[in-house]
């Protein structure tokens, strides 16, 4: 299997993280603007988060001269390390259509800085605690700035207009409750990793990087079953909906879920040299992409009143500085 042992391609693998997790809702605002509801977006998305988890153990996973092939892998694993795999994806798609929701009822500016940034500091702290890599002075002064930005997005959003459509509350509570679950799956899924797989023979029974993203991949598509079906009967919308729905339309999720998935295929990659909570919180710098495409691109605050514009600078910059002490740390 391909792996990364400098930390300067593991610096930008995290850095392709942060720009995929931070994009891959555009997708998601593309097919909103198109009046396809957001259930039947996620599906096409979590098929993209498994597919592109097959493509990438076929491929990288299966090549190189570092520990063994995916498949070979799989089928050597055993149960105690499959199911944190599986459970990671359970847990993190439960959390990703919460964000959706978040996304779909407030905007990305508020629902990315709230939910992710939540995830950012539950999951760098418990990886932390169980992987101590990197400095941590300057490692956890980063996860303060963010959570700075985080109240700055909040006091920005409470000054903007009530929309017609737009129910911001409810973004901000499903956005939260999104965090709160996404900051676990990272370290349930670090558990089903042999450590230092770059560098050492991978241990009986546990899973190569890329054999546990094909196990996050099938618990995401698996669980979409239960989750996701709560979330089409409460929205009244059907399967058959789903098959109605034109190629483009379906083309835009499944390119979601793919953006995603190597996100966080190059982050897992990474995290041999950065450490699980640098390569994690580097990743989810994602808030600051996601932020700039709600503020820049969407326009999400072009009917806020005067004032606003310095705390959503101040944010950015609290997040910018954040993610320069994280990256630091990893010296």
């Amino acid at each position: 299997m391909f792996v990364v042992t400098g930390l300067p391609l593991a610096i930008l693998f995290c850095v392709v993280t942060m720009l995929g997790w931070g994009s891959w809702a555009n997708t998601q605002k593309l097919a909103g603007k198109q009046k396809w509801p957001f259930e039947l977006f996620y599906w096409d998305y979590a098929i993209g988060v498994f597919l592109f988890g097959l493509l990438f153990a076929a491929t990288l996973g299966s090549f190189g001269t570092a520990g063994a092939p995916a498949l070979e892998n799989l089928r050597s694993s055993e149960t105690a390390f499959l199911l944190p795999a599986l459970i990671s994806g359970a847990l993190f798609n439960l959390s990703n259509i919460l964000l959706v929701v978040g996304i779909d009822a407030a905007g990305m500016t508020v629902a990315f800085p709230v939910g992710v940034g939540l995830a950012l500091v539950i999951g760098t702290v418990e990886s932390y605690i169980e992987t101590p890599k990197g400095n941590p002075a300057l490692l956890f002064t980063g996860v303060a700035l963010i959570l700075l930005a985080m109240v700055l997005s909040a006091l920005a959003h409470r000054r903007l207009p009530a929309a017609g459509g737009r129910r911001p509350l409810r973004g901000l509570i499903y956005s939260a409750i999104a965090g709160s679950l996404m900051g676990l799956f990272y370290p349930q899924l670090m558990r089903a990793i042999s450590p230092a797989f770059n560098t050492e023979v991978i241990q009986p029974g546990m899973l190569t990087p890329y054999a546990a993203l094909v196990c996050f991949g099938a618990g995401v598509l698996g669980s979409n079953l239960v989750w996701n079906t709560v979330f089409m009967r409460a929205g009244k919308v059907t399967y058959a909906d789903y098959f109605r729905g034109g190629a483009r339309l379906h083309a835009i999720g499944i390119l979601g879920g793919a953006i995603w998935m190597l996100a966080l295929s190059f982050n897992v990659v990474a995290s041999g040299v950065a450490g699980p909570a640098i390569s994690y919180a580097l990743g989810q710098g994602a808030t600051l992409v996601a932020a700039i495409w709600g503020v820049f691109i969407w326009r999400e605050f072009a009917a806020a009143p005067k004032g606003t514009n310095r705390l959503l600078a101040a944010m950015l910059a609290g997040y910018a500085l954040g993610l320069v002490l994280i990256g630091g740390a990893t010296q």
